[in-house]
This record gives C-alpha cells, sequence and structure tokens, in this order.
C-alpha cells in the first residue's frame, strides 16, 4: 500500500522522509484499523504538511516586500513593461512549474497510488460480505457461509424521545453486529433495495453508496480486535440518522465459533417454524419484530404517518380476511403487504428478510393490536406454504 517506491525513484526521499513520520498524528481522525484508512490518514497528513509549507512560504514572501519596499521606505511603484519584460515571465513561470511539481509529483503521484489500491478488489479475498441497504436497516449476508439477517438500530425509543437518558452508544448500537476475523482480506459487496444508502465505518476508510440495481464493491482488512461503528451517511429518508453499522472484528477462531453459532441459530429458527404457536407467543415475538422493524414508519402506536406512513389502527387491510376459504394468499390482503409489499410505495417487501416465525408473529401482532381485534393468528407453517 506504500507510495514510496515510486517516490524513490522520483528521487523524492529526502523530501518525503519527514513527511512519513508525521503520519501518526491524527488530529480529528478516528484511529484507523485498516490499510485503507492507514493511507487515508498518513495522505492527508502529507497533503497537510506540503500545503501548510507552502502557505508559511509565500506569506512570508508577500510580509517581507511589504515591509521591505513600502512607500515610507523610498520605494517608488514598478511598472510591469520594458526591458525586463524576460524578468517577468521568469518569476510568473518559476514558480508556476513548482506548484504543478508539488501538485502532480508530490501530492498527484500518492493520492493516485492510494486510490488504485482502495479500489484493488481484484486480488483474492479471504472472503465476501454482501451489505443490502433499505429503509432504515441494513441486511448481511456471508455467501459462503449460508447466512443472512437483518442489523437494525437497538437504541430504545425512550432515548430517541427524549423520555429517558442517552446511551453511551446512541443511535450507534444495533441488535445483530457484523463480526469479521482480523488480518483476513474482506470483498465487501453493496447494493440496496429502495434508495440511495451510504455503508461508512469512519476507522475502516471506507464509505461507499449502495445503489438499486447496481452491486458496487471495495474491501478491507481489519489490523486489530474491536467493535467499530459507523452509520448511513446519505440523507436516505426521514429516519436516515437510524442506521448505524457496528462491526465486531475478532481472532479467526472466534469468528469460526461465531459462525457455527449462527448456522445452529437459524437452524432452530426453521425447526420452530415446524411446531404450532400459540396465539400469546406469536404476540409476544411479534411485538419484539414490530419494535425493531416496522414502528419507524408505523410509529409506537400503530399510527402512523400519513399519508406516507399509513395508520395501522384500524386499517382495512389489517382487518380484512387474512386468508382466502381455500388458505390461498388474498391479493392486498395483509399477509400478502407484509411479505410481498406494495410497489410504489415505501412499503418493503419482507418474504426474504424475515423468516416464517417472525412473518407469522407480526402479522397476528398487527391483527390484534392498536385497537384491532380481528382476534385470529397465522401460524408459521402457513406461511411456510404461502412462499
Amino acid at each position: 500500500m506504500s507510495c514510496h517506491p515510486v517516490r524513490r525513484l522520483l528521487g523524492l526521499s529526502a523530501l518525503v522522509s519527514p513527511l512519513t513520520a508525521a503520519a501518526a498524528y491524527r488530529w480529528s481522525f478516528p484511529e484507523p484499523v485498516t490499510p485503507i484508512a492507514h493511507d487515508t490518514l498518513r495522505i492527508h497528513n502529507e497533503f497537510m504538511l506540503i500545503i501548510i509549507a507552502l502557505f508559511v512560504a509565500v506569506f512570508a514572501i508577500m510580509v517581507y516586500s511589504l515591509i521591505k519596499h513600502r512607500k515610507s521606505a523610498g520605494h517608488e511603484a514598478a511598472t510591469f513593461t520594458g526591458p525586463n519584460g524576460r524578468l517577468q515571465w521568469f518569476w510568473a513561470l518559476v514558480p508556476f512549474a513548482m506548484l504543478m511539481y508539488i501538485d502532480f509529483v508530490l501530492m498527484g503521484v500518492p493520492a493516485v497510488q492510494a486510490i488504485v489500491d482502495m479500489e484493488d478488489t481484484r486480488t483474492r479475498a479471504d472472503m465476501v460480505l454482501k451489505v443490502t441497504g433499505m429503509q432504515w436497516r441494513w441486511q448481511y449476508e456471508y455467501p459462503e457461509a449460508g447466512l443472512k439477517f437483518l442489523s437494525s438500530l437497538a437504541t430504545p425509543r425512550e432515548q430517541i424521545n427524549g423520555t429517558a437518558a442517552k446511551g453511551e452508544n446512541y443511535l450507534l448500537e444495533v441488535d445483530n453486529e457484523i463480526v469479521l476475523p482480523v488480518g483476513k482480506k474482506v470483498r465487501v459487496l453493496l447494493t440496496s433495495m429502495d434508495v440511495i444508502h451510504t455503508w461508512w465505518v469512519p476507522q475502516f476508510g471506507v464509505k461507499r453508496d449502495a445503489i438499486p440495481g447496481f452491486l458496487r464493491e471495495t474491501w478491507l482488512r481489519i489490523d486489530q480486535p474491536g467493535v467499530y461503528r459507523g452509520q448511513c451517511a446519505e440523507l436516505c429518508g426521514k429516519d436516515h440518522g437510524f442506521m448505524p453499522v457496528v462491526v465486531r472484528a475478532v481472532p479467526e477462531p472466534e469468528y469460526l465459533a461465531w459462525i457455527d453459532a449462527q448456522k445452529a441459530r437459524q437452524s432452530g429458527v426453521a425447526a420452530g417454524a415446524g411446531r404450532a404457536w400459540s396465539k400469546d407467543e406469536l404476540m409476544a415475538k411479534g411485538k419484539e419484530v414490530y419494535a425493531t422493524l416496522c414502528v419507524a414508519c408505523h410509529q409506537p402506536e400503530g399510527k402512523g404517518l400519513p399519508p406516507v406512513f399509513p395508520a395501522l389502527a384500524g386499517s382495512k387491510v389489517i382487518n380484512s380476511p387474512l386468508l382466502s376459504p381455500e388458505g390461498k394468499l388474498l391479493p392486498d390482503s395483509h399477509p400478502d403487504r407484509v411479505m410481498n409489499g406494495k410497489p410504489g410505495t415505501p412499503m418493503q417487501a419482507f418474504k426474504n428478510t424475515l423468516s416464517d416465525v417472525d412473518l407469522a408473529a407480526v402479522i397476528t401482532f398487527e391483527r390484534n393490536a392498536f385497537g384491532n381485534t380481528r382476534g385470529d393468528m397465522i401460524q408459521p407453517a402457513q406461511i411456510k406454504a404461502l412462499r
């Protein structure tokens, strides 16, 4: 990742060495923990020192000229025509050449080298992480491990509403963290299900847009274990500030143990879809799912934010028949709306992001909460049959 071989080739090592030594100073930067972040900080520091040196030199010459050649000292204003034309051209072109050299060699070469390294996803990665943005949460997939889960804001609504004290990681905490191994190159693929989101973790030096219909990519290799926090850096809607990113970097054995635990948990969820759930169980589980995924749009009391986010309380969709007499999915029914969404509106399709249990639970909860008294319920096994 270093640009020093290029600079030595250009005979600049004597000048670059003191600049590089200053790369340890972080100023307002968070501690870098990836090669990209280290390069970004180093180049920033070098550029700042070059700019400061230019500023001091130009300002010193200007002050010297103002004092030395002032009118009170007997100096007369000079004309800019006459026999000194060549000298004037010399004093115009030499600084111009020096600045071009600084811009294109001292600053351009390392900047281009760093950008090339940032975009180098061709070198074989040790693993792949797929990131999908949606209003207002992230979906993460580990293709090799066959894992997929949603990650949503975990900050309690009481803190957001100002009725409780702010926590240490206010708006930067999630229900499901990303876990990655230390020292492994991770290829990160990004896309979006609705609008443009931006996946950003400052300490990684990675900030990449997730665009609907496109699959973009970047990479990272975390140097040291720890918990690193970021957020969506795009104005993606009313809850733009509620899309945090939390990455836990751990040694590889701990990462592999986490993968096994996640597989076991998902197997347990799949097994749970095969049994009959009581209404109380579905209501309790559905309340959790609603508080995590639905409350941002439809609000804690189900009143929504009409006309964009309709109220669930007294909703015609929720208070319509659950299924057809044959047990089939009715168009524009409550299960159809939750599973398949509604095109042209912010209502997302949750069929491919939620489990059978979560879908059955949240549908049952919404039909029996907020003043809705349908009194019915739907089982995870029925959801599975409707997919």
